[in-house]
Protein backbone atom coordinates (compact mmCIF):
# COMPACT_ATOMS: atom_id res chain seq x y z
CA UNK A 1 0.00 0.00 0.00
CA UNK A 2 2.86 2.37 0.81
CA UNK A 3 4.51 1.71 -2.56
CA UNK A 4 1.19 2.25 -4.33
CA UNK A 5 0.68 5.56 -2.49
CA UNK A 6 4.17 6.75 -3.41
CA UNK A 7 3.59 5.82 -7.07
CA UNK A 8 0.25 7.64 -7.06
CA UNK A 9 1.82 10.74 -5.52
CA UNK A 10 4.62 10.69 -8.09
CA UNK A 11 2.16 10.34 -10.96
CA UNK A 12 0.08 13.17 -9.45
CA UNK A 13 3.15 15.45 -9.35
CA UNK A 14 4.00 14.62 -12.97
CA UNK A 15 0.39 15.26 -13.91
CA UNK A 16 0.54 18.70 -12.27
CA UNK A 17 3.68 19.57 -14.26
CA UNK A 18 1.66 18.87 -17.40
CA UNK A 19 -1.26 20.95 -16.16
CA UNK A 20 0.68 24.05 -15.15
CA UNK A 21 2.15 25.01 -18.47
CA UNK A 22 1.42 28.04 -20.60
CA UNK A 23 -1.73 27.45 -22.68
CA UNK A 24 -1.25 27.15 -26.43
CA UNK A 25 -4.09 29.60 -27.10
CA UNK A 26 -4.81 32.16 -24.38
CA UNK A 27 -8.09 33.20 -25.96
CA UNK A 28 -9.42 29.66 -25.71
CA UNK A 29 -8.08 29.38 -22.16
CA UNK A 30 -9.86 32.51 -20.93
CA UNK A 31 -13.08 31.41 -22.60
CA UNK A 32 -12.84 28.06 -20.82
CA UNK A 33 -11.91 29.83 -17.57
CA UNK A 34 -15.07 31.95 -17.58
CA UNK A 35 -17.17 28.87 -18.32
CA UNK A 36 -15.58 26.91 -15.44
CA UNK A 37 -16.00 29.81 -12.99
CA UNK A 38 -19.70 29.85 -13.79
CA UNK A 39 -20.13 26.05 -13.75
CA UNK A 40 -18.06 25.23 -10.67
CA UNK A 41 -18.41 28.46 -8.70
CA UNK A 42 -21.55 30.40 -9.53
CA UNK A 43 -23.67 27.25 -9.75
CA UNK A 44 -22.55 26.36 -6.22
CA UNK A 45 -23.90 29.58 -4.69
CA UNK A 46 -27.46 28.29 -4.00
CA UNK A 47 -26.09 25.21 -2.20
CA UNK A 48 -23.71 27.33 -0.12
CA UNK A 49 -26.42 29.84 0.84
CA UNK A 50 -28.99 27.24 1.85
CA UNK A 51 -26.58 25.15 3.92
CA UNK A 52 -25.03 28.22 5.58
CA UNK A 53 -28.42 29.65 6.57
CA UNK A 54 -29.53 26.42 8.24
CA UNK A 55 -26.17 25.70 9.88
CA UNK A 56 -26.00 29.25 11.26
CA UNK A 57 -29.51 28.82 12.68
CA UNK A 58 -28.69 25.41 14.20
CA UNK A 59 -25.45 26.68 15.79
CA UNK A 60 -27.32 29.60 17.33
CA UNK A 61 -30.02 27.31 18.75
CA UNK A 62 -27.48 24.90 20.20
CA UNK A 63 -25.36 27.67 21.69
CA UNK A 64 -28.45 29.24 23.29
CA UNK A 65 -29.56 25.92 24.78
CA UNK A 66 -26.14 25.02 26.14
CA UNK A 67 -25.05 28.42 27.43
CA UNK A 68 -27.38 28.54 30.44
CA UNK A 69 -24.98 29.57 33.19
CA UNK A 70 -25.76 32.96 34.82
CA UNK A 71 -22.01 33.58 34.81
CA UNK A 72 -21.92 33.54 30.99
CA UNK A 73 -23.37 36.66 29.31
CA UNK A 74 -26.20 36.10 26.82
CA UNK A 75 -24.28 37.77 24.00
CA UNK A 76 -21.85 34.83 24.07
CA UNK A 77 -24.23 32.99 21.72
CA UNK A 78 -23.55 35.47 18.90
CA UNK A 79 -19.83 35.44 19.64
CA UNK A 80 -19.62 31.63 19.58
CA UNK A 81 -21.71 31.41 16.39
CA UNK A 82 -19.42 33.90 14.67
CA UNK A 83 -16.24 32.10 15.71
CA UNK A 84 -17.51 28.68 14.60
CA UNK A 85 -18.56 30.02 11.20
CA UNK A 86 -15.41 32.04 10.56
CA UNK A 87 -12.87 29.54 11.86
CA UNK A 88 -14.20 26.21 10.61
CA UNK A 89 -17.59 25.91 8.98
CA UNK A 90 -17.35 28.48 6.16
CA UNK A 91 -13.93 27.18 5.14
CA UNK A 92 -13.35 23.55 6.06
CA UNK A 93 -16.88 22.16 6.36
CA UNK A 94 -18.09 24.05 3.31
CA UNK A 95 -15.19 22.77 1.21
CA UNK A 96 -15.90 19.22 2.36
CA UNK A 97 -19.43 19.66 1.07
CA UNK A 98 -18.17 21.21 -2.17
CA UNK A 99 -15.77 18.28 -2.59
CA UNK A 100 -18.84 16.12 -3.09
CA UNK A 101 -20.43 18.47 -5.61
CA UNK A 102 -17.47 19.95 -7.49
CA UNK A 103 -15.03 17.06 -7.09
CA UNK A 104 -17.42 14.38 -8.30
CA UNK A 105 -18.46 16.60 -11.20
CA UNK A 106 -14.86 17.10 -12.36
CA UNK A 107 -13.85 13.45 -11.90
CA UNK A 108 -16.88 12.09 -13.76
CA UNK A 109 -16.59 14.65 -16.58
CA UNK A 110 -12.89 14.03 -17.23
CA UNK A 111 -13.30 10.29 -16.67
CA UNK A 112 -16.04 10.17 -19.29
CA UNK A 113 -13.76 12.03 -21.70
CA UNK A 114 -11.07 9.44 -21.04
CA UNK A 115 -13.23 6.34 -21.58
CA UNK A 116 -14.79 7.84 -24.73
CA UNK A 117 -11.24 8.48 -26.04
CA UNK A 118 -11.67 12.26 -26.36
CA UNK A 119 -8.48 12.81 -24.36
CA UNK A 120 -6.59 10.34 -26.55
CA UNK A 121 -7.77 12.26 -29.62
CA UNK A 122 -6.40 15.52 -28.16
CA UNK A 123 -3.05 13.88 -27.45
CA UNK A 124 -2.85 12.55 -31.02
CA UNK A 125 -3.50 16.08 -32.35
CA UNK A 126 -0.56 17.36 -30.29
CA UNK A 127 -2.69 19.19 -27.70
CA UNK A 128 -1.60 19.15 -24.07
CA UNK A 129 -4.87 17.59 -22.89
CA UNK A 130 -4.07 17.92 -19.18
CA UNK A 131 -3.42 21.64 -19.56
CA UNK A 132 -6.35 22.23 -21.89
CA UNK A 133 -8.93 20.42 -19.74
CA UNK A 134 -7.74 20.77 -16.15
CA UNK A 135 -6.03 24.17 -15.82
CA UNK A 136 -9.20 26.26 -16.38
CA UNK A 137 -11.02 24.16 -13.75
CA UNK A 138 -8.31 24.64 -11.12
CA UNK A 139 -7.79 28.36 -11.75
CA UNK A 140 -11.53 29.01 -12.07
CA UNK A 141 -12.54 27.34 -8.81
CA UNK A 142 -9.57 28.69 -6.82
CA UNK A 143 -10.43 32.18 -8.09
CA UNK A 144 -14.10 32.00 -7.11
CA UNK A 145 -13.99 30.01 -3.85
CA UNK A 146 -13.21 33.07 -1.65
CA UNK A 147 -16.56 34.49 -2.80
CA UNK A 148 -18.30 31.30 -1.65
CA UNK A 149 -16.44 31.48 1.67
CA UNK A 150 -17.52 35.08 2.34
CA UNK A 151 -21.11 34.34 1.33
CA UNK A 152 -21.13 31.35 3.68
CA UNK A 153 -19.87 33.47 6.58
CA UNK A 154 -22.45 36.19 5.96
CA UNK A 155 -25.46 33.95 5.43
CA UNK A 156 -24.48 31.76 8.37
CA UNK A 157 -24.69 34.84 10.57
CA UNK A 158 -27.98 35.77 8.91
CA UNK A 159 -29.31 32.31 9.78
CA UNK A 160 -28.49 32.98 13.43
CA UNK A 161 -30.14 36.38 13.19
CA UNK A 162 -33.38 34.74 12.00
CA UNK A 163 -33.44 32.68 15.21
CA UNK A 164 -32.95 35.82 17.27
CA UNK A 165 -35.59 37.74 15.31
CA UNK A 166 -38.35 35.13 15.13
CA UNK A 167 -37.88 33.24 18.42
CA UNK A 168 -37.52 34.22 22.06
CA UNK A 169 -34.34 32.22 22.60
CA UNK A 170 -32.09 35.29 22.37
CA UNK A 171 -32.69 38.95 21.67
CA UNK A 172 -31.52 40.51 18.43
CA UNK A 173 -29.55 43.11 20.39
CA UNK A 174 -27.60 40.47 22.31
CA UNK A 175 -26.96 38.44 19.16
CA UNK A 176 -25.68 41.43 17.17
CA UNK A 177 -23.60 42.62 20.11
CA UNK A 178 -22.06 39.14 20.37
CA UNK A 179 -21.16 39.18 16.67
CA UNK A 180 -19.37 42.51 17.12
CA UNK A 181 -17.64 41.66 20.40
CA UNK A 182 -13.88 40.97 20.20
CA UNK A 183 -14.01 40.65 16.41
CA UNK A 184 -10.70 39.58 14.89
CA UNK A 185 -10.40 40.50 11.22
CA UNK A 186 -7.62 37.93 10.74
CA UNK A 187 -10.14 35.11 11.22
CA UNK A 188 -11.86 36.16 7.98
CA UNK A 189 -8.58 36.12 6.07
CA UNK A 190 -7.68 32.84 7.75
CA UNK A 191 -10.85 31.25 6.40
CA UNK A 192 -10.26 32.64 2.91
CA UNK A 193 -6.64 31.44 2.81
CA UNK A 194 -7.70 27.95 3.82
CA UNK A 195 -10.35 27.78 1.10
CA UNK A 196 -7.72 28.60 -1.56
CA UNK A 197 -5.71 25.53 -0.56
CA UNK A 198 -8.83 23.38 -0.24
CA UNK A 199 -10.11 24.46 -3.67
CA UNK A 200 -6.81 23.43 -5.24
CA UNK A 201 -6.98 20.05 -3.50
CA UNK A 202 -10.56 19.44 -4.64
CA UNK A 203 -9.99 20.30 -8.30
CA UNK A 204 -6.52 18.79 -8.77
CA UNK A 205 -7.28 15.49 -7.00
CA UNK A 206 -10.60 15.07 -8.80
CA UNK A 207 -8.95 15.85 -12.15
CA UNK A 208 -6.18 13.34 -11.40
CA UNK A 209 -8.61 10.50 -10.68
CA UNK A 210 -10.72 11.33 -13.72
CA UNK A 211 -7.76 11.72 -16.08
CA UNK A 212 -6.28 8.30 -15.29
CA UNK A 213 -9.50 6.28 -15.43
CA UNK A 214 -9.14 2.91 -17.17
CA UNK A 215 -12.11 0.86 -18.29
CA UNK A 216 -15.72 1.91 -18.75
CA UNK A 217 -18.56 3.69 -17.00
CA UNK A 218 -18.21 1.59 -13.83
CA UNK A 219 -14.63 2.78 -13.36
CA UNK A 220 -15.76 6.39 -13.89
CA UNK A 221 -18.11 6.01 -10.94
CA UNK A 222 -15.34 4.50 -8.82
CA UNK A 223 -12.98 7.31 -9.77
CA UNK A 224 -15.59 9.88 -8.76
CA UNK A 225 -16.03 8.21 -5.36
CA UNK A 226 -12.27 7.91 -4.82
CA UNK A 227 -11.80 11.56 -5.74
CA UNK A 228 -14.31 12.73 -3.12
CA UNK A 229 -12.90 10.46 -0.40
CA UNK A 230 -9.25 11.34 -1.10
CA UNK A 231 -9.87 15.09 -1.37
CA UNK A 232 -11.89 15.05 1.88
CA UNK A 233 -9.05 13.33 3.75
CA UNK A 234 -6.48 15.72 2.28
CA UNK A 235 -8.64 18.72 3.20
CA UNK A 236 -8.78 17.59 6.83
CA UNK A 237 -5.01 17.01 6.85
CA UNK A 238 -4.37 20.42 5.30
CA UNK A 239 -6.77 21.97 7.83
CA UNK A 240 -4.64 20.72 10.71
CA UNK A 241 -1.42 21.98 9.12
CA UNK A 242 -2.82 25.38 8.11
CA UNK A 243 -4.43 25.92 11.50
CA UNK A 244 -1.08 25.28 13.17
CA UNK A 245 0.74 27.63 10.79
CA UNK A 246 -1.81 30.45 10.63
CA UNK A 247 -3.13 30.57 14.21
CA UNK A 248 -0.07 29.76 16.32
Amino acid sequence: MLVSSIKSFGRYCMFMTQVFRAPDKWKVFFKSLVFEIYKLGVDSIPLVLIISLFIGAVITIQMTINIVSPLIPSYSTGLATREILLLEFSSTMMCLILAGKVGSNIASEIGTMRVTEQIDAMDIMGINSANFIVLPKIIGFVTFVPVLCILSMFFGLVGGWFIAEFTTMISVEDYVYGIQTMFNEWYVWYGIIKTLFFAFIITSVAAYYGYFVKGGSLEVGKASTNAVVSSSILILLADVILTKLLLQ
